[in-house]
């Protein structure tokens, strides 16, 4: 007998059976199709099988596409069935060869690795949360003491809007792929810490934050639907909207190069003065556009928006030709060269972003706060915004 089961009944649910020939068969075997974050909820679910002391046993059966979440590759698993050493990255500038002697042994360090990252980022949040909260008080008990100036003030500036006056409007464009699981949610985390410290550097130079925007645009590929496959924040000069928008992202599990040239056409669509490209997949080619786009038909495709197929080099032509520089961080080593391409063509910089690192989250905020402040500045003020930056901030990257 088969029973299914969804993950809910994974935690806090007994399984009860009153058949003695099943315990004689050795009990309940539990198959999980699913990678659980949390090891505790994979030990809850290991406890289905043998409830009350009675047997059981259990096993997971995974997709690829599901590993890409932890970095896992094909070549990783197929190192492991030739029984061959995996590279592996024990701090920020170590890497050795490891053997594992099971797939599951690398998996398990890979999520610990991975739930490491995510506890460094929630505690990094901690502090500007507490910062928010002391504000938040300041404001309450001004409201409470009658203090309207006070009020008025702090209402005023906490609710303005973007206006026109800005000198710099920067897309930041990411790939969503499974494999960039963790660079979103640092994203999300990190998009209230990066956007105060780029105002706090301009305030220092007399400047006001209304002379940036900024808006994220999170690309996937032509698996997904007209309103999937681009999705597309606000501009905005604040955090709240752009962590919202963050949080509604799913990651992509399809494999294979992303949709690049989908984002380069919206960014040829809007009034920007740069694009911040991170990802770790190629672009599609001419080839790939037109295979790709029968998943659902040109026939679906001619009522949307995307009606017209396009090439990642002809938008990047368009870009060029309006002097719009694309600045690209690569996260795998593999498309160093494409990207690389991408900056020399609009005259933008590149460089490899580490993901891995357990500097990366101050990295993610220092890259995008640095490119938007340079942008803003210029060529007269770019360079000195920048460095103000880095001497407050303490950080010596490029």
């Amino acid at each position: 007998q088969i029973i299914l089961l969804t993950k809910t009944f994974g935690r806090g649910t007994d399984f009860i059976c009153y058949d003695e020939k099943l315990t004689e068969n050795g009990g309940i075997h539990v198959i999980q199709t699913f990678i659980s974050e949390d090891i505790l909820e994979e030990i809850q679910i290991q406890g289905r099988t043998a409830r009350q002391g009675n047997h059981g046993s259990y096993s997971i059966i995974l997709r690829v596409r599901d590993l890409e979440k932890f970095r896992i590759k094909n070549i990783d698993i197929e190192n492991f069935k030739n029984a061959k050493e995996i590279l592996s990255q024990i701090s920020d500038m170590v890497r050795i060869s490891k053997t594992y002697h099971t797939i599951y042994e690398f998996l398990y360090e890979r999520r610990n690795n991975l739930l490491k990252i995510k506890y460094d980022i929630n505690k990094e949040y901690i502090y500007y949360a507490k910062e928010k909260h002391y504000i938040a008080k300041k404001f309450l008990s001004n409201l409470i003491s009658g203090n309207i100036d006070f009020v008025k003030d702090f209402l005023f500036h906490e609710n303005k809007g973007v206006e026109g006056s800005y000198v710099s409007r920067t897309i930041c464009l990411i790939d969503a792929s499974s494999s960039m699981y963790c660079l979103l949610h640092k994203c999300k985390k990190t998009v209230d810490i990066m956007l105060e410290r780029i105002s706090e550097i301009l305030k220092c130079f007399n400047l006001t934050s209304d002379l940036f925007q900024i808006q994220f645009v999170v690309y996937q590929n032509y698996n997904h639907k007209e309103d999937e496959i681009l999705k597309i924040s606000p501009w905005e000069t604040k955090s709240d909207n752009l962590r919202v928008f963050m949080n509604s992202i799913e990651i992509d599990k399809d494999g294979g190069n992303k949709a690049i040239e989908i984002g380069l056409c919206h960014a040829n669509q809007e009034n920007i003065t740069q694009v911040i490209l991170i990802g770790n997949t190629s672009p599609n080619t001419q080839k790939d556009v037109y295979e790709k786009r029968n998943y659902y038909t040109e026939n679906y495709w001619k009522h949307t928006k995307f009606a017209r197929p396009t090439y990642y080099q002809q938008e990047l032509e368009k870009l060029r030709a309006y002097k719009i520089p694309v600045q690209t961080f690569f996260v795998e080593q593999q498309v160093e060269e494409v990207f690389k391409e991408i900056a020399q063509k609009t005259g933008g910089r590149y460089e490899m972003f580490d993901i891995n690192s357990s500097s990366s989250l101050h990295m993610l905020t220092d890259l995008i706060a640095q490119e938007i402040l340079r942008n803003v500045g210029g060529s007269s003020k770019g360079d000195a915004l920048v460095e103000a930056y880095r001497s407050k901030y303490n950080r010596n990257y490029t």
